[in-house]
Parts: C-alpha cells; structure tokens; sequence
C-alpha cells in the first residue's frame, strides 16, 4: 500500500499543495513552521478522519476559510482508489471515493492505513490512561474499520447514560427519588456497545503483546523486558485467562460481565453522576520487568517504549496481510544513534515511508530516496544542503 498522490486545500497552513508521491521513503525537510507536519498530518486524517495533534477538526482549516480538502490516490495490490475529504466545522464532513460521494465519511476507513510515530507519542508512556486507549481503538479500526462505529456508538450512550446519572444523582441529594425509569435500558445499550469494544481490545492486546516484547528487545536489547496488559474495571466478573491467546474474548461473555457490574454499582453511580465502569475507565498497562513503566522508566526507556507500541503496531498489521504506510514525523532528531537506526531499519524495508525532519543531516541515508523542501509556502522536489 502507498500514496500515489496527496493534494490538500485550505488545510492548516497551506492554501495549496499537491505532491506526486512513490513506494519507498520520502522525505520532507524544512525548518520548523514551513508546514512538513501539516501535510503528513493530512495524510493521517484520511486513515484515521482524526489529528494526532488536536482533537477536533476545527484546527485544521485555514484561518479564515470556511473548509479544507484533503485528496489522497492510494495504490493497494495494484488497485487505485482517489479518496477526497471536505472538513467543515460545524457541519456534516463529506467525503468521496474515485469523485462518488459515500454515505458517511467512515465509509473510507481501510482504503488507506497508517501508522505514525511523532513526539507527542512519549505521552502513550507518561500520559493519563486515555492516551492509551485511544492508542488501542485507533489500531482497533485500522485492523477493523467496523470498530469505528461501535466506538461512535459506546461514546454517543455513554453521554447520555451520564446525562440521566447526573439528573438522578442531584435528584437524590435533593431529597426526590430522581427518574431513573429508562436507566435499565441504557445500561442494555452500553453494556452490548462496551462487550465489543472490550473484547475487541482484549484480543488486540493478546495479539500485539509479542509484537512489543520483540520490537522493545531489539530497540533496548540490553534493557529490562517489556510486557503489556489490558485491565478492565470488571476484570474480577471475567473468567480466569479471558482475552489471552489461548482464550479469546467473546462479546456474550463480557455483555453479561458488564450488565452484571452496571446493576452492582448503581448507587455509586448515582452518588458520582457518572458511569464508573467500562471500557472507557479501562487501561493499557505498559510494565518493565515488572514494573509500571509510567512513573518509573527513565526517560530513554520511555522512549523506547513508545517506539515499540508503534513498531509492534505496524508489524502486526503487516502480519494480517495489508502492509501500512509508515509516517515519521520529526522522530530521528529525538532519538540516539541505536534507536535511530533500530527505526532506520524497519523503515527502510516498508512499502512505502513518509519522513518529516527539519536538517537533512538528521534522517539516516538508507532514507535518502526521495526528498522535498519544505519552506516558504511551498513544496518542491529535490534538497539543497
């Protein structure tokens, strides 16, 4: 899989631009604040519809414009789909697939898959415990585009279930009973939203464990082992061994589980006015030789860390037979000379990688295919020391 073609409009910095894209690594160069990382970002947004940089899409449109476009040609196993995406803040975003318009922007998820490593990834270490699942669902929807659905779903009945927490919950305190006549039925919905969630990520975590325990061995070869694991807020109503390996999750099974600790800890809820278990209080744990890496790894370790979920991320999309696109974004200048060339290695071999720096003297020269500068407003082939 590659991008053949990425033209963007009226998208972060860039009124335009357009660039001719090939298999193998390019690299964008150019000082800070020329816009590398707005383009690569826009690539993102077509594989994800989401920024690794900001969470909403308010940003991404050119101060003053009412819009922006992005448009990607995505070459899969000699297959060529044009994928163009109209961001409007505000409103519905709309998107088309070879110029036919598709019901929902979503509808374009799995055309194109990324995975993308940037300075903001050291959070997935030492950040708060969202981080991390967002880390999850974001792979869960690359591996499985239908999870985006299930995702916009458990996140529209967790709104609301906590809206009518609230309401009782005041109610209560202020003396009245509170209505909690409809509670039984959104406790229905989130229970069987969260059991796919929960089992889907249960089963990822089971699956990408081995590909972090070897990418972590071979970027800190002389460092402490790496381990993952996932823990849920009703990992007690789960049976012993469920989501590992040799005993997958079943989404029956956790729906039951969920429903079971939604009616145990009502009260609860309705003393907090919020919902207090599923996966959306879940976490990723990330453990060096048995210890929490967050709080207690050094700074190069954390590093390491994060570059491994990233490396594992991408190799067990590989392994499932659609190899992403690579995209490093102002990575190399962080790293030290054998976690560079760890990173150098792997990408050197991928189909097709997308590389941010801003002094060419930083990118290793097995990435020196195809370079571009970056500056002024503009995008031009070729790099002049």
């Amino acid at each position: 899989m590659y991008v053949r073609h990425l033209q963007v409009a009226d998208f972060r910095s860039w009124e335009q631009a357009e660039l001719e894209l090939e298999p193998g690594a390019t690299v964008l160069i150019g000082p800070n604040g020329q816009g590398k990382t707005n383009l690569i970002e826009a690539v993102g947004y077509v594989a994800t519809l989401g920024s690794h940089r900001v969470a909403t899409d308010v940003p991404l449109i050119r101060h003053g414009c009412a819009r922006a476009i992005v448009r990607t040609t995505v070459v899969n196993a000699g297959r060529e789909l044009t994928v163009e995406l109209e961001i409007t803040p505000g409103k519905a975003n709309r998107a088309r697939v070879n110029r036919g318009p598709v019901p929902r922007p979503r509808d374009v998820l799995g055309i194109l898959r990324t995975v993308l490593f940037a300075p903001e990834d050291l959070a997935l270490v030492r950040g708060d415990p969202g981080e991390r699942r967002r880390f999850l669902d974001d792979l869960l929807v690359l591996r499985a585009p239908r999870f985006a659905g299930v995702r916009a779903d458990y996140e529209r009945v967790l709104r609301q279930r906590n809206a009518l927490l609230k309401t009782a919950g005041a109610a209560r305190r202020a003396g009245s009973r509170g209505d909690i006549s409809t509670l039984d039925v959104w406790d229905g919905h989130l229970a069987g939203h969260g059991a796919q969630l929960l089992a889907a990520r249960l089963d990822l975590v089971a699956d990408l464990a081995p590909h972090v325990a070897a990418s972590y061995a071979g970027i800190a070869p002389e460092s402490k082992p790496a381990e993952i694991g996932y823990r849920s807020t009703i990992a007690e109503l789960l049976p012993a061994g469920y989501g590992t390996p040799g005993h997958r999750a079943d989404v029956e099974v956790s729906t039951d589980a969920l429903l079971a600790a939604l009616v145990a800890g009502r009260d609860a809820e309705l003393d907090r006015g919020v919902s207090l278990v599923g996966p959306h209080r879940d976490e990723l744990e990330l453990v060096l030789d048995g210890v929490p890496a967050k709080g207690y790894a050094s700074h190069g370790e954390s590093w390491s860390f994060a570059l491994a979920l990233r490396l594992a991320s991408y190799e067990l999309l590989r392994a499932e037979g659609s190899e992403p696109v690579l995209v490093l974004d102002d990575v190399f200048a962080e790293l030290d000379q054998r976690r560079r060339q760890r990173l150098a290695d792997v990408a050197a071999a991928a189909e097709q990688v997308l590389v941010t720096a801003a002094v060419a003297e930083d990118v290793p020269g097995e990435l020196a295919t195809a370079r571009y500068s970056v500056a002024d407003g503009e995008v031009r082939r070729g790099y002049n020391e």
